[in-house]
């Protein structure tokens, strides 16, 4: 071997003390290797006698198990040096050309297909020759050696070979090819010598004895881990693999690295990407790497990825044969030209309904594009509170348009970029006035028009103030189109579980939470941890299906960010925040916001009856068929089921605008309040009118030298603490309830007073709601008033709870007390 080759001298004069031989070869097997198989040879004729004196018991069993032994080992040394021999056999008969290449001292030949006749595909070899370690078919001047480790044998392949041979085909990484052999026998030989062969490589150790015992020579494993450099054409060309095997391709978990730096970390499948994994893609310009962390399938980006760009840029979204394909969320985190795009994508570009943020502008523009353009109707929402909405052609606004203004003042017409007014149009004044004629704008000169003032008007339409925009431009039901077809996409699949990550990842926002989902799906979860995985998922729907057990399950899944339809709510928070938080909290943009919320509730209960339906087909249980008003019944449990549990997501951004759309009210109410709260509460039940035979006089608790005509906030005090509940719950059920309550206590009060049961009459019920209103100096509660009119379920519109929001709806009282 190479250990003996550097030290030749040494072992030379060690041997010269043993033997006369001065071949080195002979040398080492007289001194090395003859004493030992003449000593075992002496043993098996003396442990044989010895059995033959032994009377049968414990010692005789031992002896012969002895014996067997020794005779393997004897077998064995005969086996290996025939071996030898037939390898050194080789060696001579092969020319210099072959023998210097593949002569190794410690490989040795197994099979040769001159000894065991059998060939390799048409042309493909003259000689095969099965070595411990390679097998290698010999062509000519020419040679191809497979590894081993890396061979698979498949004798199933009847149908491949000509008739009357038999067949085996080999696989490896990059190749695959037959041989064939005209007798059965020797197919099964060279069968098992090569599944020997390869499960020995692979165990890195020889079988004893050498041709195997009972339950040896077993065909060897079909997974294998092992590390290979691609050579052929191909996308792996060059590229070295380290990782599972299955079948001669890369299947499991596994590395690509190329040369030129790019590398892949993750999972394959029958010798593709496919599965969730890591890839980073050298910047040629710049010393930096793209890094995409996604979903693959066969091979291409498929699915929700996080990609950090070299550039700075980082996108979080859905692929589709490796480009950006529908929803996503490109942003642009360097200091130069900040921004984020949050919306559709098709081919790698900007398509369809999506909203641009432009941090250095302070813009936000919604609308649609085209091929990375802004393109189609927009509106654009700037910092300062200017809003206006335009038709734009690639990039340019075309057209007229309509621009509210930060003092209600609104412009129709044409405008140029930075907001001057040319052209055509009509101005709109605060005060009701009305401009209209054509505006210039002459350098030097400002702003000059020639047309018609009308002063007529008194005061401005709410019309006009309060225009919302958007709401015909976009329809609801095609905003966000991208979202739901990733989750149609996932139950169309019938909700494959490996699917499940791919297509509804948006809960995940940072690498590391992409790490802990990944490393989720595939560990070993203990009893304690809820089980969202979609067989269990799937059974629980259909145990679910009662009105409150339903209510108790979606909202569990609600809060989940591992439940389909959790997932779902959290791509839908992340788009509506997207356009209507910060910058885009303007108050034009309140009912394109409320539809938007409704149509959440109505997808997010559709879906939950896509994945109810295919529970029940799972199970052999056929869905209930669609009937007439199927639409308004969907509209009706969304509103009433679903709407309640997703409000939390979307309340901050969405009570914002219910709050600036109602702010001069509001303004104008809390001015009276403060005015009403400077009463005693004499004073204050005498101004509005509240009988005096209703007033809680005993609750007016005196103290030394008080009056009673000036103690303040002590009657009705648990009906306006109850109603100060208002702003603690986002629920519009909830605060129906807090009213509902607020009236009890006022006539629970009453009638303690009277001293009788009084069910108030609506004209009594009036003047101590808002007394008890103004004591609870509720600051927006416009805003309150009209997102529960908004959002409540249909069911309970009427009767008491209408009468009770229009009493709250007093603040004409306190802009007349204040005046």
């Amino acid at each position: 071997s190479e250990a003996w080759k550097h030290h030749k001298t040494v072992l030379k004069q060690f041997l010269a003390g043993f033997t006369s031989e001065t071949s080195m070869s002979l040398a080492l097997y007289t001194v090395l290797h003859k004493p030992l198989r003449d000593h075992i040879e002496q043993y098996i004729p003396l442990l044989t006698k010895l059995n033959e004196v032994l009377k049968e018991g414990s010692e005789k069993d031992v002896v012969t198990s002895a014996i067997k032994e020794y005779v393997k080992l004897e077998s064995f040394i005969h086996q290996v040096l025939d071996e030898a021999c037939f390898t050194k056999s080789l060696w001579e008969s092969l020319g210099c050309k072959f023998t210097d290449m593949l002569c190794v001292p410690e490989r040795r030949l197994l099979e040769d297909s001159k000894n065991l006749h059998i060939s390799a595909s048409t042309n493909r070899s003259d000689r095969i020759l099965l070595f411990d370690d390679v097998l290698v078919l010999i062509q000519g001047n020419s040679f191809q050696s497979f590894d081993l480790k890396l061979v698979w044998v498949d004798e199933n392949c009847s149908e491949k070979s000509a008739p009357g041979l038999y067949g085996l085909r080999i696989i490896t990484p990059e190749e695959t090819f037959f041989l064939s052999a005209k007798d059965l026998q020797i197919k099964a030989v060279w069968q098992w010598k090569l599944n020997q062969a390869v499960r020995q490589a692979l165990n890195g150790k020889r079988d004893f004895p050498l041709w195997g015992q009972t339950g040896e020579g077993s065909e060897p494993p079909s997974c294998r881990f092992f590390t290979y450099v691609f050579r052929l054409e191909g996308k792996f060309k060059s590229a070295s693999y380290e990782g599972e095997w299955h079948e001669g391709k890369p299947h499991g978990k596994g590395t690509l690295k190329w040369r030129d730096g790019r590398n892949h970390v993750g999972d394959f499948k029958e010798g593709l990407e496919h599965g969730f994994g890591i890839c980073l893609v050298p910047r040629r310009s710049q010393d930096r790497y793209d890094c995409y962390k996604c979903h693959w399938y066969e091979g291409k980006m498929r699915g929700y990825g996080i990609c950090e760009y070299g550039n700075d840029m980082v996108y979080k979204g859905y692929f589709k044969e490796n480009v950006r394909q529908g929803f996503g969320i490109l942003e642009n985190l360097s200091a130069e030209n900040p921004f984020k795009y949050t919306g559709q994508w098709e081919n790698d570009k900007k398509n369809g309904y999506g909203v641009w943020e432009d941090k250095d502008r302070g813009e936000r523009y919604i609308g649609t594009w085209l091929n990375d353009h802004k393109h189609g109707q927009g509106i654009v929402v700037t910092q300062s509170g200017i809003c206006y909405q335009r038709t734009f052609h690639a990039d340019k606004m075309v057209g007229s348009g309509i621009l509210l203004l930060e003092d209600d003042s609104v412009y129709e017409g044409n405008f140029t970029e930075d907001l001057t007014f040319v052209g055509k149009g009509k101005l709109s004044f605060a005060n009701g006035f009305v401009l209209e004629g054509t505006f210039t704008n002459k350098l030097g000169q400002g702003l000059q028009t020639h047309g018609i003032l009308n002063t007529s008007n008194e005061q401005l339409d709410d019309r006009i103030t309060k225009a919302q925009l958007g709401l015909e431009e976009f329809p609801v039901e095609k905003r966000w189109k991208g979202i739901y077809d990733q989750f149609l996409e996932f139950i169309h699949s019938g909700c494959k579980e490996e699917m499940e990550e791919s297509f509804t990842g948006f809960h995940i926002q940072t690498s590391k939470e992409l790490r802990k989902s990944q490393e989720y799906l595939f560990c070993q979860r203990g009893t304690e941890d809820v089980s969202w995985k979609i067989e269990d998922i799937l059974e629980e729907l259909v145990q679910h299906q009662g009105l409150e057990s339903l209510q108790s399950y979606l909202e569990k899944a609600l809060k989940s960010s591992l439940h389909p339809l959790g997932k779902l709510l959290k791509a839908l928070t992340i788009a509506f925040q997207a356009t209507y938080s910060g910058i885009g909290a303007n108050r034009h943009l309140l009912t394109m916001a409320q539809e938007e919320v409704k149509y959440y509730a109505k997808k997010i209960w559709e879906f939950y009856q896509g994945l109810l339906h295919l529970a029940l087909e799972q199970k052999g249980q056929l869905p209930a068929k669609c009937v007439d008003g199927e639409t308004r019944y969907v509209d009706q449990k969304a509103c009433s089921v679903v709407l309640p549990l997703i409000l939390p997501c979307f309340y901050p951004e969405l009570f914002m605008l219910y709050m600036l759309y109602h702010e001069r009210e509001d303004d104008l109410y809390c001015q009276g309040i403060v005015d009403l709260s400077l009463f005693p509460d004499i004073k204050l039940l005498e101004f509005l009118d509240v009988q005096k035979h209703l007033w809680p006089l005993k609750d007016l608790t005196l103290t030394t030298n008080q009056r009673r005509s000036l103690i303040k906030d002590k009657c009705f005090l648990s009906a306006t603490e109850c109603l100060q509940k208002l702003i603690t719950t986002v629920d519009p059920r909830e605060k129906l309830v807090i009213l509902q309550k607020t009236y009890e206590e006022i006539e629970s009060t009453v009638s303690r007073v009277v001293e009788k049961d009084y069910k108030l009459p609506m004209d009594d019920l009036l003047p101590l709601l808002m007394y008890v209103v103004s004591r609870a100096k509720i600051q927006h509660l416009g805003a309150e008033i009209h997102l529960i009119r908004d959002l409540m379920d249909p069911t309970n519109q009427g009767g008491l709870y209408d009468f009770l929001l229009t009493a709250l709806e007093v603040r004409k009282c306190f802009r007349v007390t204040a005046a």
